[in-house]
């Protein structure tokens, strides 16, 4: 009964928080710390970011951290590198632990680091050019995280991952003094943001259903403007195709077919399609589909896995095309005992 309850709180809970998202007035591409919002992740760019009905390892929590619940590796580790457009560019790295055989729930602690590039800043002033060079800047932004998920049962499992956020854009010049030096202080913000997941395995198949909440914190004030996170809630569900065939060796073939409707507040509502065969749980090709979208449409990757003497080593790599922009590239190294 308890558990059930839990699953009725977590569900209530994740309503209202759509519900307030829904009665505040609708402002497209106006939240701030947008790079709380990216799937960096290989894997999750060449699903189309399709994954919030499915399970994995230390990657899972920068999707759903629910998704991590049933890892079976008493240590899972997860890196990677993602050239974003306007030359940002991302890297984070996860490790999750499941101590007891996962008997008291899978802990986790994660980081993302962004780095914006390098601008040549000026300001304006009442001389020949109108303006006066303030040198070079360079903004960036991180989160550090912790996470936490558990089996609540054989069916449902959640999740919830709690992050230090911070961004720094530069410094903001104000005046000039007396003695012609420039005052400035620096354009920084930080925040505490959480997310809420969970997973249910409705026992038919492999069929799974999957929510989150990602990205729910308190409304921030940047000089004399607030601005919200870009809050988003994803639904989601999968299964292995091949499942519905009994002429396949399910030990040498999967198809994964994975699909997440996602309600951002700061974006129109979207569909995510996500298609993975595997081969042997060793090799594994993939494609996505993202829609309704200005600039991205369809994903493609490929991953890799080795295990030997207990151990587990593999790498995914993801391209997505950007439209006007250049391609977005992800890579992904896993590690896991």
């Amino acid at each position: 009964m308890k558990k059930i309850i839990t699953i009725i709180i977590i569900l209530l809970a994740s309503s209202l928080l759509i519900d307030s998202a829904e009665a505040q007035n609708k402002k497209l591409a106006q939240t701030g710390m947008k790079f709380l919002s990216a799937n960096i992740d290989a894997r999750a760019g060449a699903l189309g970011t399709a994954l919030t009905s499915l399970e994995g390892g230390s990657s899972m929590m920068f999707h759903n951290p629910a998704g991590m619940a049933r890892q079976t590796a008493f240590a899972d580790a997860s890196l990677g590198y993602m050239t974003w457009i306007a030359d940002i560019k991302y890297s984070y790295a996860g490790a999750s632990f499941a101590p007891f055989d996962g008997r008291y729930g899978v802990i986790g602690v994660n980081v993302v680091n962004v780095n914006y590039g390098e601008f040549f800043g000026t300001i304006r002033a009442d001389n020949q050019l109108g303006y006066i060079e303030t040198g070079v800047f360079a903004p960036h932004a991180m989160s550090i995280g912790l996470s936490y998920a558990t089996a609540l049962s054989d069916k449902f499992s959640i999740g919830g991952n709690i992050k230090y956020a911070n961004q720094f854009i530069g410094p903001n010049y104000t005046s000039i003094d007396a003695q012609g030096n420039m005052v400035s202080k620096d354009s920084e913000i930080d925040v505490f943001v959480f997310d809420f997941g969970l997973i249910y395995k409705t026992g038919f198949k492999s069929l799974s259903f999957g929510m989150v909440v990602k990205n729910f914190s308190e409304e921030l004030v940047y000089e004399e403007e607030q601005f919200q996170l870009p809050l988003t809630f994803k639904i989601g569900v999968s299964m292995n195709l091949f499942d519905l065939l009994e002429n396949v060796d399910h030990d040498l073939h999967g198809m994964l077919l994975s699909v997440d409707a996602i309600h951002p507040r700061d974006f129109s509502e979207q569909i995510n399609l996500g298609l993975e065969y595997n081969f042997m749980n060793m090799a594994a090709l993939r494609a996505g589909y993202i829609f309704p979208a200005d600039e991205q449409s369809y994903t493609l990757g490929a991953g890799i896995k080795q295990s030997f003497a207990g151990y587990s080593i593999g790498v995914d790599y993801a391209y997505t095309p950007f439209g006007i922009f250049d391609p977005v590239h992800r890579v992904s190294l896993m590690f896991s005992l």
